[in-house]
């Protein structure tokens, strides 16, 4: 039973780690204003359910950053 365990959490971390990269690639490019890659970054994740990406978007959404400002979908 805790071979499986430990396996299903191996399996698990491995799988989020390239969503984060990408999270994390995402935003390196929004601190040095190159929006159009923190989009890039962050839409798919964002689909994909990660509650940063989205906040993010939002964000950017909001101030108009790389996208048409868009206060509905920023919201």
């Amino acid at each position: 039973m805790k071979k499986t365990t430990l396996a299903t959490l191996i399996l698990c971390a491995s799988l989020a780690l390239p969503a984060r990269a990408g999270f994390e690639e995402g935003l390196a490019a929004y601190e040095r204003g190159d929006y159009a890659t923190a989009l890039k970054e962050w839409q798919p994740l964002a689909v994909a359910g990660n509650a940063d990406a989205q906040y993010y978007l939002g964000v950017m959404y909001a101030f108009g950053q790389g996208v048409p400002q868009d206060y509905r979908e920023a919201g």
